[in-house]
Parts: structure tokens; sequence; C-alpha cells
């Protein structure tokens, strides 16, 4: 049965401690050792990518399939939302491929990160080994990186599914031709790690650029600006902030009308 991770560290400790830093030989032994317990510890790519799929096809099923996404896009029909699935598609690849990527640039550097404060440790100590060592200290520095991987990862899943809805949305509100979005925060969700600025952006309205009311001089700005003088809902990381979109000019605000606009609406 192979050892874990922390088995063959304690041993590679172990040694260190009784004989020291002898030769590079040795030492690149240890590393080799260590790198493929991380390994057996953290799982294949392809493990890795499966767990992504599981996760990214998730959102596309309840946004999608389940027609989840049309409770953010009033007036919009499931047909509408069906005509993109083709589109849809093509950004849950996207993103699978690009989350996937991430998630194995993190553990590379996790990795690299590990097997460096190993290195470092073991070439201080001097040949013939040393007793003024604090061993659990060691061992908890040496495996920071990898201890916080796992949690780390989950962290990516979630953002990188916080992102995905976001930009399916956003393809159900240019298709649709949207014209404004009001911003939803989640800051008074009980544990939510907001950002106070998009804290203050909630209920804001911003006018999304070059839209056809505008064109038609129906509608205006408001003092909030355009959805592109902002970072964008799951832009940032684990923001988990989104859109609600207006498609009818009576749903916006009434600073947002121009005097056609209130003409037409009788207002």
């Amino acid at each position: 049965m192979s050892k874990s991770f922390f088995q063959v560290l304690t041993e590679a400790i172990a040694h260190f401690i009784q004989y020291g830093y002898s030769s590079q030989k040795e030492l690149n032994l240890w590393v080799k050792l260590l790198k493929s317990a991380i390994g057996r510890q953290l799982g294949s790519p392809v493990q890795t990518e499966q767990m992504v799929t599981r996760a990214l096809k998730g959102v596309y099923r309840r946004q999608v399939t389940l027609h989840g996404i049309i409770k953010v896009h009033e007036g919009v029909s499931k047909f509408s939302v069906d005509k993109l699935k083709p589109t849809m598609r093509r950004e849950l690849e996207r993103r699978i491929l690009a989350s996937a990527n991430l998630i194995k640039l993190n553990r590379e550097s996790a990795i690299a990160s590990t097997l460096r404060r190993f290195e470092g440790w073991a070439t201080s100590i001097p040949k013939g080994g040393s007793q003024a060592v604090d061993v659990n200290k060691e061992k908890k520095d040496i495996r920071k990186a990898i201890t916080k991987l796992t949690y780390q990862e989950r962290r990516v899943i979630v953002d990188q599914g916080q992102k995905f809805a976001a930009s399916l949305n956003a393809v159900v509100a240019k298709e649709n031709k949207a014209i404004a979005a009001k911003w939803r925060s989640r800051w008074r969700t009980k544990g939510y790690d907001y950002r106070e600025d998009h804290k203050e952006r909630d209920e804001n309205v911003y006018a999304i650029a070059d839209n056809w009311a505008i064109r038609q001089g129906l509608m205006k700005a408001g003092e909030c600006g355009y959805t592109q003088d902002i970072t964008q809902p799951a832009e940032e990381i684990n923001c988990q902030c989104r859109y609600t979109y207006i498609y009818s000019i009576n749903d916006l605000p009434p600073e947002m009308l121009t005097e056609k606009g209130r003409q037409l609406l009788g207002k």
C-alpha cells in the first residue's frame, strides 16, 4: 500500500534530523518521493476536470435546461432561452477548459511551493543532523500550501460557477436586447464576505450602452451611469452579486426616461 504524503514527509524530516544534508543526490530522492505522494493525494488531472465539469454542468442544468435563468430576465420566454442553447453550450465548454486550467496552475504552484519549502529546510540542517528542530512546526510549514489547496480548489469551482452563470445571463440579455441592469448584492446574506462598494451598488440601475431605447431617444443613463463603467457581477474573485435585467422603458426609474420616453408612456 502506497504511503500518504504525510507519512513520506514525516520520514523525510526524521531522516534529515538524524543525518542532516549530505548530498544533492539524496535530497533529490526525497523530493521525488514527496512529489509522488502529493500526486497520489491530490488525484489526477482527469479527476479534477471531471469535478469541474460536474459543477459547471450543474449550473447549466439549473439555469438553462430548467430555465432558472428567466427569473432575472422578466419578459424573456423559455423559447427565447432555448434558441440560445448552442451559444450557451459553447460558453460551458469554454468555462470548463478555463476552470480546469486554473486549477491545474494552482496545483503546480502549490506543489512547487511545498517542495521549495522542504528543500530550503532540509539544506539548512548541518551534516550529522540536529536535535534543535521543532518537528511539528516544520511539518505544518512545509504542508501549508498543500493543506490549503483542497479548500482553494472548492472556492475556485464555486467562483467559476458564479462567473459562468453571469456570462449566461449576459448572453440572454444581449440577444434579447436588454436596455438596463439592476445590481443585486448579497450583502444581507449571513456569512457572505461582501465588498463595501458592491453593497453600495445594491438596487442601482445601470444603462446598457447604445441600446435600442437610447438610439430612439426614449431613455438616458441615470446618475449611476452605464454597466461598462463598473466591474460586472462575478467579475471579481468570489463575488456573488448578480444583475436583473430590464427590457421595457416602463420598468426604468423615472429619471432615466427622456421627455420623449415620458410622452410615449403618458407620464
